[in-house]
């Protein structure tokens, strides 16, 4: 039997969806949130091996994963009634980079032209829910254009001390890029003054990494080496 054949016959983890020799389920610490979460994944991305968003879902009692493209409002995709869209905070860094603004905070809300919004302090403050999308940079620049209802929400962006943890694995076209479970960590322990959230979040990923190159090593065709064309493509755009 071939060694694709062979992967075809491991079993996928129900909750995390990955192969189950690269599962870290059994080591999931779970965190009660008081800002909700909600995870807009492109139906294109299918990176199992590192994608990070239903491993980061795993941890919170209150987090939401979607697939698809365009949902008609906040409340669609999310799945409950929300009576008040701006006191969500979308994250999508698109062209605006933290770097270019006169901050040293991580996280900064923008208006619709890209500048700092007045009032940092009281307008993060006020956040109930954090949308995140998960994908590519291109895939998530199309998840933002293709839901008109995210412009009533609040705009934030990052400006991360430290580079992503990916390294090598999954070249960022920009240093700001992070993780969907490392952007998690930051907006939240951020937003929630609990620096544990960061800290169990980079943990977990820590560990799923680590078992990444190590069935890599044993098992590589079920943690096949990134793409080299996937970060030409997303500088692109």
């Amino acid at each position: 039997m071939s060694e694709q054949a062979e992967a075809l016959e491991v079993a996928d983890c129900p909750h995390c969806g990955k192969p189950t020799p690269l599962c870290i389920c059994d080591s999931v610490e779970p965190i009660e949130n008081r800002i909700d979460i909600l995870i807009l994944q492109h139906p294109q991305e299918q990176d199992r091996a590192l994608g990070t968003a239903r491993l980061t879902a795993r941890h919170f009692n209150d987090a939401v994963v979607k697939i698809g493209l365009s949902w008609p409002s906040l409340s669609k995709a999310l799945g409950r009634p929300v009576s008040d869209p701006s006191r969500w905070a979308v994250l999508y860094l698109g062209s605006a980079k933290v770097s270019e603004l006169d901050t040293d905070a991580e996280i900064v809300a923008i208006n619709r032209k890209g500048e700092m919004e007045e009032g940092q302090r009281a307008i993060l403050k006020a956040i109930e829910g954090i949308v995140l999308l998960d994908g590519t940079w291109s895939q998530a620049k199309a998840l933002w254009w293709r839901n008109a209802w995210m412009l009533k929400c609040q705009r934030i962006i990052l400006g991360p001390r430290q580079p992503s943890r990916y390294g090598h694995l999954r070249k960022e076209p920009r240093r700001d890029g992070l993780s969907t479970i490392e952007a998690a960590g930051l907006v939240l322990g951020a937003l929630e003054k609990r620096p544990d959230i960061a800290a169990t979040l980079d943990a977990s990923f820590e560990r799923m990494l680590a078992r990444y190159r190590e069935v890599q090593r044993e098992m590589p065709e079920l943690a096949p080496k990134p793409k080299k064309h996937d970060f030409r493509r997303r500088r692109r755009n």
